[in-house]
Order: structure tokens, then sequence, then C-alpha cells
């Protein structure tokens, strides 16, 4: 009877305990608002690829891009947007942090834009202290440098006219650069040893030199021709003409069906310059552009011999080196640059490293007090945030894009293209841009020999980059419907040559795109 009694207990509890069970896992339901449909797997969630296009239709043209064999092993991240609404329309891996190469002077520039303003100028003044008696100046000529990178010899020789102006005609002491408008910091930080003696690592300094109109300042241009006859050494100039440096010529002239291969390097730490190669009898000259070391005392150098050629003689051999303008020195002349809105057509159509480096020591000069990268980075990240980037998601190191550590992720760079449409300055930001397939390098810059013959030529403006490893285009793109696109793709860690070429391709599918 105990035994039966027990049994029956035994149910009781486990019926009750059954259906509070089951009620409890009732209100767990409820309290999630599960629905009908839903299946809960206890598994740890994995996040799918983003990969959403305008419509489906065009969702297999770009995934088989992407399904490219020169993107294998490589991140490719890519966001595109609607550019009246900035509605994402298609992202692939579009915040996954990446190296934007040059498309990071898009950011630069747009910082610059924002912070300087499109009229913007440098100034370049010329002082001397002392006294000018019976045609002799007593004392120093001074060039103080704020930072113009299209200061050119032409400038320098305007200067020393101005004092032949002023009657003098002997000059009893020394010629000083001033450059304390920014630091002495002439490198940015994560600068590859390798790229300091070429013009796209050029140092900077407040006071530097241009060699012509392409204004890449501090440096200089080799020039090789061919001797008259083939076994002979090539001529070998500078422009601007200069002792400064010190040219080795190891080149020699060849038959003129033989190969042209020029190369000069400049000897780290610095100003001898080693040019060798081979170039044909009758061959047209070559050109290549050398980075100067120490651009301020080399700016000196050029502007005692502009002075010179003004026929203002100098009493004893003058030093030439840097030196602040002393309180009290009198101003002589100055020059002001181009507005900002002329400067950003080489800069951003060809791409020019130093003008981005530039741009970053200055805002740190003009907004943050200070002439350098570090301060100039801060004011440039100040700028971004405001402009509605996450600024927080990324890592800016360089100005150029220039530094393997800068970060950026594709939907960003595309969020501040589509804020840049609101800015007063967004049609020279716009004009800036180079244009596809266009063969005047003014304006179709680094894209003017691609997508040449497709409907992205003369459609697509885009900021390129260009990194080992690393390739990138970001820009606007008119679809055959006359929508216009917002787009960034950047591509990292890719081996093939050609993968330049996908970039292209998925720039001219969505020109050819339809609904």
């Amino acid at each position: 009877m105990k035994k039966r009694r027990l049994k029956k207990l035994l149910i009781a509890l486990t019926v009750i305990i059954t259906i509070v069970i089951l009620s409890i896992g009732m209100k767990q339901k409820d309290s999630n608002e599960v629905t009908p449909d839903e299946v809960i797997v206890p598994v740890t969630k994995i996040d799918e690829p983003e990969t959403r296009l305008i419509d489906s239709n065009s969702l297999p043209e770009i995934d088989k891009v992407l399904n490219d064999p020169r993107l294998k092993g490589a991140t490719t991240g890519i966001s595109i947007r609607n550019a009246s609404t900035g509605e994402m329309v298609y992202s692939n891996l579009g915040d996954t942090r990446v190296h934007p190469a040059s498309v990071m002077k898009m950011l630069t520039g747009a910082a610059a834009l924002e912070t300087l303003g499109e009229d913007y100028t440098f100034k370049t003044e010329m002082f001397m202290d002392g006294r000018i008696e019976n045609g002799v100046l007593h004392g120093n000529l001074y060039l103080r440098g704020r930072g113009d990178p299209t200061l050119t010899k032409n400038d320098l020789q305007a200067f020393a006219s101005e004092l032949k102006g002023m009657g003098v005609k002997f000059v009893a002491g020394n010629i000083y650069g001033d450059d304390t408008w920014y630091d002495n910091i002439r490198l940015s930080q994560d600068l590859n040893w390798s790229d300091e003696l070429y013009y796209t690592g050029s140092q900077i300094s407040a006071l530097t030199l241009s060699p012509n109109d392409d204004y890449d300042a501090g440096t200089v241009i080799v020039e090789v021709t061919p001797a008259t006859k083939s076994g002979q050494a090539g001529k070998v100039e500078m422009a601007p003409a200069n002792t400064f440096m010190t040219i080795v010529n190891k080149t020699q002239t060849v038959s003129n069906k033989g190969k042209k291969s020029i190369a000069a390097e400049r000897q780290h730490g610095s100003n001898t310059i080693i040019v060798t190669g081979t170039i044909p009898t009758g061959a047209k000259k070559t050109r290549t552009w050398v980075s100067v070391w120490e651009p301020t005392n080399y700016t000196a150098s050029i502007f005692k011999k502009a002075v010179e050629q003004q026929g203002v003689a100098f009493s004893t051999t003058p030093k030439v080196g840097s030196k602040k303008v002393p309180k009290g020195a009198t101003l002589v002349t100055s020059k002001q640059s181009m507005p900002l809105k002329e400067l950003f057509i080489p800069f951003m159509k060809l791409s020019n490293n130093g003008h981005a480096e530039v741009l970053v020591k200055e805002m740190g000069r003009a907004i943050g007090g200070e002439g350098s990268w570090d301060k100039g980075l801060a004011v440039m990240e100040s700028a971004l945030a405001d402009m509605e980037m996450d600024t927080k998601n990324m890592l800016l190191r360089d100005g150029s894009g220039m530094s393997h550590k800068n970060l950026v992720t594709a939907n960003e760079v595309t969020k501040l293209l589509y804020v840049a449409q609101t800015k007063s300055w967004y049609p020279t930001f716009l004009n800036a841009l180079p244009v596809a397939g266009n063969e005047d390098r003014l304006i179709g810059g680094t894209l003017r020999y691609r997508m040449k013959g497709t409907a992205a030529a003369g459609n697509v403006q885009a900021k390129t980059g260009a990194l080992n490893g690393v390739t990138a285009l970001s820009g606007y793109v008119t679809t055959k419907d006359g929508e216009l696109l917002i787009f960034s793709i950047m591509v990292n860690n890719y081996l093939s040559d050609k993968t330049v070429e996908v970039l292209d391709t998925i720039a001219i599918t969505l020109a050819n795109y339809q609904k």
C-alpha cells in the first residue's frame, strides 16, 4: 500500500514539474517574440559576406568580377552608394579596414578645403638686414618660406630683380633660408627608405623649390641626351641648373637601334646623383625627377645664383645655409602662391605626394599652431569627423597614402564623397579628380590611358591609388540610366600586376548599368 502511494506521488510530482517547465518555456518564447516560422538553433552566429547591389539582375556581374583569379587571396573592399540619397546599394567587405594608397589624398584634400578654404594661398618672403650704402648691402639676405610648393626659379629671379631695383650692386653678407614655419622633420614616419630618393618621397620643408609647373617641390629634373657618336657618354644636365647637386655620369650612347634605359638615383644622405644606362643616337631627351637632400639649403643656393645673374655680386664668398629671419629685418618683397583651388589640379590629377604632406603640415600650422605631421593629422581627423566620417574606425599616418599603415574602409570613403557634395568647395574637389580616358594630362591625370573606348571614358571621375600590393579607385560614375553613383574599390594583398584591370572592369560595369 505504501509503495503504491509513493508511486502515485512520484507520478504527480513528475506531471507538476513538466507543466512548470513547459510554462516557463512558453513565457520565454513570448518574451523573445519568436515568430512561428523561426527556428532557434544554439550555434555561434556567422556573418555572411556583404553583397547587395542595385537589384538582383546585376549581382551576378559583380560577383563574377569578384571571382576573378587575380583577386584570389586578396582583400577587396567595395562600396557603392546612390549619390542623391547616400543609400548603400552595394558593399563587399565595405567595413573592413584596408590600405587606401593615394585614395588617402581625397581625405587630405577634403579636410584641407574644409579647414583652409579653396582660396587659401601660401607665401614666400625676402628679407634683408643691415643697410644699403653706395650700392652695397651691408647685411644678409633671407628667404622665408611658408610652405609654398609652387615656388620656382622664376620667382627667385623676380626676387633678385627687386633687389637690383633697389640699387644694390654688391652684397657684403650671406644668404639664408628660413624654414621655421614648419618643423624640421623632413619625411613622414612610415616612408620606406627606398622611396625617399625619388620625387614620390621628396623631403617636406617650408622653403622648397619646384623644377617646373608640375610643382614637384623638393626635386630636380635630370635630363639625358645622346652624344653624337655611339660609345660616348650621354650628356647629363639638371633643371634647374645648379652646383648644389653632383652628377656622376655613367651613361653610354649606343647605336640608334639600341635600347633606351636610363636611371638616375641619388645616394642616400647626399646630393650625389648616379646616372646610369644607355641611350641610342638620335633618341629624344629623357627626364627623371630626383628628390633633393635638404631642400631649404638647395633653394637658398638657387637664389644666390639668381642674385648673381642679375649682376649683383658678393663681396666675399657668401655662406649659404639655414637661419631664422632676425627681428628688425626689412621685408623687401613677397610672393603669393596660386589659391588652393588651382593647386588642386596638379595635386589630385597627377597624385602629387608632396602637396598632400604640405597640406597636412599647413593644416597643423594654420589651425593647430604647429607645422607638424602630428598636429596636422589631428586637425585632419577632426575635420573628417565633422564631415560624418567614423574616424575611430580608421588610422591616419600621412596625407599622401604612401604609408602602408594608413587604414580606412570603403564605406567611409563613399560616405565622404557623398557628404562632399553638400560643401561649397565641391566643384573644386570634383574638377580635380582624374577623368577616365581623357589623354590631356591635366584633365585625365592618372586615368588618362585607362578605360578608353568604354562607357566609363569621359564619365568616371575618380582618384587612383597604387602601392606594392595595393590598388584603389574611388569616385563618381553615371550609369546608362543617368543615375550618379559613388564608388570606392580598394584591393590589398594582391600579387598579379594586372589587378588594376579588375577595378576598371567594375567601373565599366557600373557605367553600363541599366535598370
